[in-house]
């Protein structure tokens, strides 16, 4: 079954840049074979999952090749409802840039199994929960940033006066900050039970916390910007371009935060 890897990544590719031709040309019938396309990345990705599931007997996200495939899966799998139920017609092709680039960088990193020394520290239910809940935040923060970056595009193309048809696809600036506000508010919790876990988790095997570990101290940051972008939102009640670009910089802080080198953790032994 290791032809459906390669074989997804070719089909992701070419929806993607479907839907940059219809992005650049409101193309009504290419728009719908990209999306069709990358339903049939949705079909393969889930293959793969599921027969690596049987083969490992355990839940596939472990490993950082295992963690990347698992993000990309939700993404597509969230981009795929979102576009049917909202119809925001760049969202699709914003999000999964992102959801394909972490699958192509995947091809780069190690594909087997845990390694038999740390098996027994990293397979456990509550690391896997951990794991989950990190991921499934990380996806519905990626939405957020997409939702706020198409707010910023479309306020300098109207701050620049470019009328035109692409301006009408990205939707209302109102509905742009509302979707982008509600994916945040989806995400924080799961990011904070995540966080929480994975301290209980740390406790449990190391006896200690590890307060001052790289990660940790990358990962509280992330959380701290995403908690004054919802106190922003919130009690604040700021709305508009400086909220987008703070969910979008808090994005950025995320993949700082995924691609900090192992080497600087004493935390997280398998990145």
């Amino acid at each position: 079954m290791n032809w459906i890897y390669p074989l997804t990544i070719i089909i992701y590719s070419i929806s993607l840049f479907a839907y940059f031709i219809d992005f650049l040309q409101h193309n009504r019938k290419v728009n719908r074979l990209a999306f069709w396309l990358l339903s049939v990345v949705w079909l393969l990705q889930t293959v793969f999952f599921i027969v690596r599931a049987i083969d490992l007997n355990r839940l596939p996200i472990i490993t950082p090749f295992e963690g990347l495939f698992f993000y990309a899966w939700v993404v597509v799998t969230l981009s795929l409802i979102i576009n049917r139920v909202f119809r925001v017609d760049f969202l699709v092709f914003f999000v999964n840039i992102i959801g394909f680039v972490m699958m192509s960088f995947s091809l780069f990193t190690p594909d087997g199994d845990v390694p038999e020394s740390l098996a027994s520290l990293l397979i456990s239910e509550l690391l896997i929960i951990h794991v989950s809940m990190i991921l499934l935040s990380y996806a519905g923060l990626t939405l957020a940033f997409a939702f706020s970056a198409l707010y910023v595009l479309e306020h300098q193309m109207l701050k620049r006066k470019k009328w035109g048809k692409r301006l009408l696809r990205l939707g209302a600036l109102t509905k742009l900050d509302q979707y982008a506000f509600h994916s945040t508010m989806f995400a924080f919790p799961l990011f904070l039970i995540g966080i929480i876990l994975g301290f209980v988790w740390a406790s449990i095997q190391f006896g200690e916390l590890p307060w001052f570990d790289a990660k940790v101290i990358s990962s509280m940051i992330v959380m701290c910007g995403y908690a004054v972008y919802l106190y922003q939102r919130v009690v604040k009640m700021k709305r508009g371009y400086s909220m987008a670009l703070l969910n979008v910089a808090c994005f950025l802080l995320i993949l700082i935060n995924y691609f900090l080198p192992g080497s600087l953790s004493t935390f997280h032994l398998w990145d």
